[in-house]
């Protein structure tokens, strides 16, 4: 998506004119201190981001029948933010090479203000429901939020580098979701469900310091553009397609239980605000921890094995909910519930960390090779990425609208789950398919000729 070159396009106190972290002298010098400051702060203001994105998977639990929502409207509402922060991403992607990663990371984080400000004024009882839909829907630019940081930190960091720092921006920008839970349940628990302006009280001085520090303390890569070119290519291409599915199981999974959870405990099992709220936290807060160690594993036994196991994992999970659910077993439930949040953290890691691994193989099977090869998978993982994750995000979307059709017609969400089984299955069979199977059968063509089979069906199992 970008490519780095030293002409510098603008000029400015906070704009640096010449970045090459690959170079280890100017690495260790000066790139990496700058390079860990703009982390630092990147991480901030992406958490606040994902914070007040999730912001109604909180207020749902203080609209209590005074408030005239039923269930299904409460899912749809918690629904909105994902489908318009999915869409944003698309554009959030390219407009660190626009703006700046500085200057982009202020503008995006101020915007926060927006929908906080406006839940504040919103919620009390008597308030119309399309106007709760439309201060859902505003809350959708946190959700923008993570694209382009991600971005902008990709930039920042050398090869060798990327990785963990992008996994510490991710899962530090994912930790914002079980935070606002814990400020809501701190707030239900303390003052009642009848103070849910309280949680944005504490928000928006939050919003405020985080688009402050960013002006102060972060910087711009004048290097940086955005290479239009890729964008097609990766469109075109059928593992975008392929890696986008396999992330709505993984990501889509994630934000979408993040959002629902507590509803489904309100409504699954009766459970009250409070009830609900001390538990909602803890799958997204696991979820959001161990999504390093997804991408660590991945290192190590390759991230096509870790997903394929992964998405497996998670259909057993989806089993124990449903049996749960069919013997209304809560601690059974909540077992389930649990280990689903925390596998989707782990492939959360390994199939963002196959999307590199994949395009370099295929620069490889090209016949390309060194800096070549790497320059082109750097090209298109970058393009692609951006598409993975705006598609993967309406994922959240499909959960929560299975919720509520489940609800409104079952009322429970055991149909929702027998869905949910049945795509994890088939995210399984795809990851065999395309990226186990056909590398066996690579390696079975080797005796014929191992360069010319390696070329013509590129072993993915170790991306």
């Amino acid at each position: 998506m970008t490519a780095m070159t030293t002409a510098p396009r603008k000029g400015g106190r906070r704009w640096i004119q010449q970045w090459d972290p690959e170079d280890e002298t100017f690495w260790r010098a000066k790139g990496e201190r700058i390079a860990r400051r703009n982390l630092v702060f990147s991480v901030l203001s992406e958490h606040i981001g994902f914070s007040v994105w999730s912001l109604w998977s909180v207020m749902v639990l203080f609209m209590g029948p005074e408030y005239g929502v039923d269930p299904a409207g409460k899912f749809f509402l918690v629904a909105v933010p994902t489908l318009v922060g999915a869409v944003l991403r698309v554009p959030y992607t390219f407009a660190v090479a626009r703006f700046g990663g500085r200057n982009w990371t202020v503008l995006s984080a101020a915007l926060l203000l927006l929908p906080t400000a406006a839940a504040a004024y919103v919620m009390e009882p008597g308030t119309s429901y399309a106007a709760f839909v439309a201060v859902a829907a505003l809350t959708g630019v946190g959700g923008g939020n993570f694209a382009s940081s991600m971005t902008n930190i990709n930039s920042f960091y050398p090869l060798r580098k990327k990785g963990w720092a992008l996994g510490l921006n991710a899962g530090g920008g994912n930790i914002g979701v079980p935070v606002v839970q814990l400020v809501g349940l701190l707030v239900i628990g303390t003052a009642g469900a009848a103070r849910p302006r309280l949680v944005l009280a504490v928000y928006l001085p939050l919003v405020v310091i985080a688009a402050v520090l960013a002006a102060l303390r972060m910087d711009n890569l004048a290097p940086v553009k955005n290479d239009t070119g890729a964008v097609p290519e990766a469109l075109r291409d059928a593992h975008t397609w392929i890696m986008s599915f396999l992330y709505i199981g993984t990501f889509g999974s994630f934000i979408g239980y993040s959002f629902a959870f507590g509803l489904v405990l309100q409504n699954q099992f009766a459970r009250t605000p409070l009830q609900a709220a001390s538990l909602t936290f803890i799958g997204p807060l696991l979820g959001s921890l161990i999504r390093p160690v997804g991408g660590r594993l991945a290192d190590r036994l390759g991230g096509a094995r870790v997903t394929l196991w992964n998405f497996a994992a998670m259909a057993a999970a989806t089993l124990v909910v449903i049996h749960a659910s069919l013997e209304k077993s809560p601690a059974l439930f909540l077992a389930g519930f649990i280990a689903l949040f925390v596998l989707t953290g782990l492939g959360n890691g390994s199939t963002y960390k196959m999307i590199p691994g994949i395009f370099q193989a295929k620069a490889l099977a090209r016949g390309l090779s060194g800096e070549e090869a790497a320059a082109y998978g750097r090209r298109l993982s970058g393009a692609a990425m951006g598409l993975i994750g705006a598609v993967g995000a309406l994922g959240g979307l499909g959960i929560n609208l299975a919720f509520r059709q489940s609800f409104q017609t079952a009322g429970t969400g055991t149909p929702a789950f027998v869905s949910f089984l049945l795509c994890y299955g088939l995210c399984f069979s795809v990851t065999w398919a395309v990226y186990l199977r056909r590398s066996r059968t690579a390696e079975g063509a080797r005796p014929v000729g191992a360069q010319q089979a390696e070329r013509a069906v590129p072993a993915y199992a170790e991306v």
